[in-house]
C-alpha cells in the first residue's frame, strides 16, 4: 500500500455543515474561506452517477470556473505560440509545384516552346507565411510550457478532487499548496505528458493523410486506439499523484491498470469529452464569439471535472477503501 499524503476519513458525514453562498464567478480571486457545501454533496462518492454529476457541477461551478482560469493562464506559454502564429509571420509567394524549380533551371539554358509550356503549366504561385525572428523567439518561449503544464495540472486536480470529496475548497491557496508539494514529480510527468500528446497528435495527422493505403489505415486505427488508452491512463495519474506518495513508474503502472479496471466509467468520460468537443465545434460555425470565449471560461475546467468525477471514485474503491477496512480489522 502506497504511503498516503493525507488522512482521509470515509465517514464524511461528520464534516461540519457549512452555509451555502450565492453564485459569484469571481469568488475564487478574493475568498479565503472557500465556498460552503451542503451535506447532500457528501453522498456523491457513494453514488457517483449522472444525476450527482450535474448536481455537484452546479454547486461547485465557482471552483470549476476558477480551475479553468488557472489551466488557461497557468499555461501562459501557449499564448506565445498563438501570437507567433498569428501576428509575426510575413505573407509571401512560393511555387505551388516542386517541379517548378527544376523547370526554371532548365529554362535558363533552353528557351524552347516545350519548356515554356511546362513553366506555364507548373509555374503557379501560392501565398505562404514566412516566419520572422520574432516568430522564432516566441516559439522558443513556448517551451516554458514544459515547466508549467505538469504542476498546473497537479494543482487543479487537487482542487477538483477536494470538491468531489465534499471538502471546503480554497482555490488559490489549495492550488499553490498542491503545486509546491508535488512540483518535482508533476514537472517530470508533465514533460512526459506533453511529449506523448504531441507524438500522438503528429502520428494521428500523419496516418490520417495516408489512410488510403492498407498500412495507413491500420496505423491510423492503431494510433487512434493508443490515444484513447493514454487518455484513460492520464485520467488517473494526476489524482493519484496528489493523493499518494508513489513513484512515477508506479503511477503509470497503476494508471494502465485503472484504464482497464475502470473501463465503464472511462468510456462515459470519453463520450462526455467527445460531446463537449462537438458542441464547441458546432458553436464555432454558429456563434463564433461564444465558441472562442468558452475555452477561456469553462471548457477546460469542465473536462477536468469530468475526468476527476470518472477516475477518483474508482481510485477510492480500489486503493482507499481497502486501506481503511484493513485498518479497522487490525484495531
Amino acid at each position: 500500500m502506497a504511503k498516503r499524503y493525507e488522512n482521509m476519513s470515509d465517514n464524511q458525514s461528520q464534516l461540519p455543515e457549512l452555509k451555502k453562498k450565492s453564485f459569484n464567478p469571481f469568488e475564487f480571486i478574493y475568498n479565503r474561506d472557500g465556498k460552503g457545501v451542503e451535506k447532500e454533496e457528501f453522498s456523491v462518492l457513494e453514488k457517483p452517477g449522472i444525476a450527482n454529476f450535474f448536481k455537484l457541477f452546479w454547486r461547485r461551478f465557482n471552483q470549476i470556473f476558477g480551475v479553468n482560469l488557472l489551466l488557461v493562464f497557468g499555461n501562459f506559454p501557449v499564448f506565445f505560440f498563438l501570437i507567433g502564429m498569428a501576428y509575426t509571420t510575413l505573407d509571401a509567394t512560393a511555387p505551388s509545384r516542386q517541379i517548378y524549380s527544376a523547370l526554371e533551371a532548365v529554362s535558363r539554358f533552353d528557351n524552347s516552346p516545350v519548356v515554356s509550356t511546362f513553366l506555364g503549366a507548373f509555374g503557379g504561385q501560392d501565398s505562404v507565411s514566412v516566419p520572422t525572428i520574432a516568430t522564432y523567439i516566441l516559439f522558443a518561449l513556448t517551451a516554458l510550457v514544459f515547466v508549467t503544464f505538469g504542476p498546473v495540472n497537479a494543482g487543479t486536480t487537487y482542487i477538483l478532487r477536494n470538491a468531489l470529496r465534499g471538502e471546503p475548497v480554497f482555490v488559490w491557496s489549495d492550488f499553490w499548496y498542491a503545486v509546491k508539494r508535488n512540483f518535482k514529480q508533476a514537472l517530470i510527468f508533465g514533460v512526459i505528458d506533453i511529449l506523448m500528446i504531441v507524438m500522438l497528435i503528429y502520428d494521428f495527422v500523419t496516418y490520417r493523410n495516408n489512410i488510403d493505403t492498407n498500412i495507413g489505415m491500420f496505423m491510423f486505427v492503431l494510433c487512434f486506439g493508443i490515444s484513447i488508452f493514454y487518455y484513460f491512463i492520464r485520467m488517473y495519474i494526476y489524482p493519484m499523484m496528489v493523493t499518494f506518495d508513489m513513484s512515477i513508474l508506479k503511477l503509470i503502472k497503476n494508471g494502465m491498470l485503472f484504464a482497464i479496471l475502470g473501463i465503464k466509467r472511462n468510456i462515459m468520460v470519453l463520450l462526455g469529452t467527445i460531446a463537449v468537443i462537438i458542441i464547441q465545434l458546432l458553436l464555432l460555425g454558429v456563434v463564433m464569439p461564444v465558441a472562442v470565449m468558452l475555452p477561456v471560461l469553462i471548457t477546460f475546467g469542465l473536462l477536468g471535472y469530468m475526468c476527476i468525477y470518472g477516475a477518483y471514485p474508482k481510485i477510492k474503491e480500489i486503493m482507499i477503501d481497502p486501506y481503511y477496512k484493513e485498518e479497522s480489522v487490525e484495531q
